[in-house]
């Protein structure tokens, strides 16, 4: 079998695309005898920033020599992309023993296709010599799949709602669910500087090492360099991470944190700190492709993330127009992302995308004009993201800009065939 085979029969398995319990997945771990033993893992979780978190502390850790094994999620355009080995993707060969071997262990128990792709991505890294791992969770934490292994270091980053029917109507809700990945005795980095109260009642109650942004661990810059501080380590004349936007501040601090809680199993150096900051890359978040019109690559989905996304979008100076490229899933909070984007939008590509759970590009259109946007605003729908772009890019100037944003599958449809060159037609 091919993993395009093994993927769409992980499709088949399961009546639920998610499935809100960690029993059947623990039970297959234990038959697969899964373990990390002599490495340290960190488990990261949160509403927005868990990817760059990650992406930071992966850069880090390679330049500090260290080999490194990660899971991210979800890809933009190639399954291998979720795991990588020494920075690099694991080729799909190397995915399909793994693959097998979940199928084999798990019987006649019934795994969700997010179930069956993670555990055969953590034996894939169990069974590979390495110095650090890092597992991305993904969109809660208590109930799912990756916190089926006990991480020694866990990350929550800011927590804001989305996903709210499987995790809760409000901020303490979710900020519980995001506790489960939590361990007792072990480090709890909260990079969120205003948590839910559920998530830091949930550390202490645990006896977990509670490390909070402004009391143990600190950021403070200018213009030109930053900062940061821990309990006894200290970082100063920092250029800002590569990874653009406002927030990204928050997420470097949070794994500056996590890395010295695990100073003494994985020491880093200054140089590592500032070499791995600068050179870290994470496709889709705040991306800024090179070229004429500027073309910017987001995967904002959510409302906190939208609202970051717009105010990055602010300070990059002044465009003639902004014309957006936009797909998002049916359920998200459709209003409250258009409220964000809608004054600086002067034209509207709206698209459809793949799954049945997304919005239709009809029905985008309409949430467009009942969010007020600007009254001169050009709407158009399209089949697809790449149409959508192609669109934009025949209809911008060459000091315009385009921002593609909404979901995963929005800025994946457009870099399905290699990242796009952004030239206006009377340019070329």
């Amino acid at each position: 079998m091919t993993l395009d085979d093994w993927l769409a029969h992980c499709e088949r398995l399961h009546p639920l695309g998610i499935d809100m319990t960690l029993e059947r997945v623990c039970a297959v771990r234990d038959r697969l005898g899964l373990r990390f033993t002599g490495v340290p893992v960190v488990s990261v979780a949160g509403t927005n920033g868990k990817g760059s978190t990650c992406a930071m502390l992966e850069s880090i850790a390679l330049r500090a020599g260290y080999r490194v094994g990660l899971y991210i999620k979800p890809h933009l355009v190639h399954f291998e992309e979720r795991c990588r080995v020494g920075g690099q993707p694991v080729a799909a060969q190397a995915l399909l023993p793994h693959f097998a071997a979940v199928e084999a262990a798990r019987g006649d128990t019934t795994l969700t296709w997010f179930e069956f792709t993670t555990l055969a991505i953590l034996r894939l890294l169990s069974q590979t010599a390495l110095d650090l791992v890092i597992l991305e969770v993904g969109m809660g934490g208590r109930l799912d799949a990756v916190n089926a292994i006990d991480a020694d270091c866990a990350i929550v980053t800011s927590v804001a709602l989305d996903h709210t029917e499987y995790l809760g109507p409000d901020r303490e809700a979710i900020g519980f669910e995001k506790a489960g990945i939590l361990r007792a005795g072990r480090p709890a980095i909260i990079s969120d500087p205003e948590p839910p109260a559920s998530l830091l009642a949930r550390a202490e109650a645990i006896g977990a090492d509670l490390w909070r942004q402004g009391r143990d661990f600190h950021v403070q810059g200018d213009a030109q360099q930053w900062a940061w501080r821990g309990r006894a380590r200290r970082f100063s004349g920092l250029a800002y991470p590569a990874l653009r936007g406002a927030n990204q501040l928050l997420n470097a601090a949070g794994a500056l944190a996590a890395l010295e809680s695990l100073h003494l199993r994985l020491p880093v150096s200054a140089q590592a700190v500032r070499s791995g900051l600068a050179q870290v890359d994470l496709p889709g978040r705040f991306q800024i492709v090179p070229g004429r019109p500027t073309l910017v690559l987001d995967v904002a989905h959510n409302p906190q993330a939208v609202a970051a996304l717009a105010l990055n979008l602010d300070q990059m100076g002044f465009y003639p127009r902004t014309h957006a490229v936009f797909g998002a899933m049916a359920d998200k909070d459709i209003a409250s992302l258009l409220r964000h984007m809608g004054p600086l939008i002067d034209t509207w590509h709206l698209t459809d995308l793949p799954l049945p759970r997304a919005a239709k590009a009809q029905a985008l259109a309409s949430a467009v004009r009942a969010a007020g946007a600007q009254a001169n605003a050009s709407i158009q729908t399209h089949a697809d993201p790449a149409a959508a772009l192609r669109a934009a890019l025949a209809s911008a100037d060459p000091a315009d800009r385009i921002v593609v944003f909404g979901s995963f599958y929005t800025v994946g449809g457009v870099l399905k065939d290699g990242l796009p060159r952004s030239a206006a037609p009377h340019l070329a």
